[in-house]
């Protein structure tokens, strides 16, 4: 360019050929724009490197054109759980096409707490993405109060008044125990998840559901919950082979602990599938690596990020005028340990 000056808005859409609103209107991204127009704006701004000034757009908007992904785990959890790493990308895949910045906040005790409120109350963020969600969680309630834009992965109840989106969880895990008991399996245990989460409780009561419909009794003594943790799992699956060593199958809540309960049959000399069948929730990239390769429901986690991101910039903009309740489908995914 010209003496290298920084393009502006107004280079860029003379560079396209159309109004400089027009060119407002593609970076943050409203729908008031045409194919053909949004179009060429794109290839203007890439054609030129334009980056948009945040500052001068936030004094124009009121807003800070970032948001925040809160997830009150530890960093061993997030590290650990495959679950965390693909909604990250589904979120900052959406967002990205906004220009809007990804703040992610763990939020371990009330110090990370009470700054997570500092920062909501002063508007430092234009809205939050919250996971990991618990039924006594003061979170979703707070931020309710606040009147800031939230979107949950999950919900806490049935109840749930805040926009989320969350997977079938309950059609999954029936399918899951409608695929054991269609193999013959009778004495099918279940490591749940935390009861406290609406994930647990659900996918707990797709186990009861598929033996329900069978017309099969569900022994509840076949039922232990962890905490989706590979350590969680372990013990789990070892308080159950003790309590029921007469156990032909095992429905996994999420993956992680399908494969330490996986480990841990191997450990007690169980062959997986011949002695005990294993199952487990996600379809992440554990479940193709494990021995034998693990059967599983998938849930599109990525799409569960990018969702959750394009519901709380609909909400940000004005466009979302009440809360939304998405379920995704999910899929059996049917491999050798089944």
């Amino acid at each position: 360019m010209p003496g290298n000056r920084r393009p502006t808005i107004k280079t860029v859409a003379a560079h396209a050929g159309v109004g400089r609103t027009t060119v407002s209107r593609v970076i943050n991204g409203s729908e008031l724009v045409s194919a053909d127009a949004r179009a060429r704006v794109l290839a203007a701004i890439k054609e030129l490197n334009y980056v948009p000034n945040s500052v001068a757009r936030g004094l124009v908007t009121n807003r800070t054109n970032a948001v925040a992904l809160v997830i009150p785990e530890s960093e061993s959890r997030l590290g650990s759980e495959p679950f965390f790493a693909a909604l990250i990308r589904g979120v900052s895949g959406a967002l990205f096409e906004t220009r809007t910045q990804l703040q992610l906040m763990l939020v371990r005790d009330r110090a990370e707490r009470d700054q997570l409120t500092a920062s909501v109350a002063t508007r430092r963020v234009d809205g939050v993405l919250l996971v990991s969600v618990h039924a006594h969680d003061q979170l979703p309630g707070l931020l309710e109060e606040l009147g800031l834009p939230t979107v949950l992965a999950g919900r806490r109840d049935e109840r749930e008044r805040l926009s989320h989106v969350t997977s079938d969880n309950a059609g999954g895990a029936a399918a899951a125990v409608r695929h054991l008991l269609e193999r013959g399996r009778r004495r099918i245990a279940t490591v749940a998840g935390p009861l406290d989460m609406d994930v647990g409780r659900s996918r707990l009561a797709g186990w009861h559901d598929a033996h329900r419909e069978a017309g099969v009794p569900a022994d509840e003594s076949l039922v232990e919950v962890g905490d989706f943790t590979e350590e969680g799992g372990r013990r789990a699956m070892r308080s159950l082979l003790e309590r029921a060593p007469d156990l032909d199958a095992v429905f996994a809540a999420s993956d992680l602990m399908a494969v330490s309960a996986l480990a841990e049959l191997r450990r007690q000399g169980r062959r997986v599938p011949d002695d005990v069948a294993v199952v487990g929730f996600e379809d992440s990239v554990l479940a193709r690596h494990t021995n034998p390769p693990l059967t599983t429901v998938r849930q599109p986690v990525e799409e569960l990020g990018r969702t959750m991101a394009r519901i709380l910039l609909d909400e940000i903009t004005g466009a979302g005028r009440s809360a939304q309740r998405l379920t995704l489908p999910t899929e059996l995914v049917v491999r050798e340990s089944s």
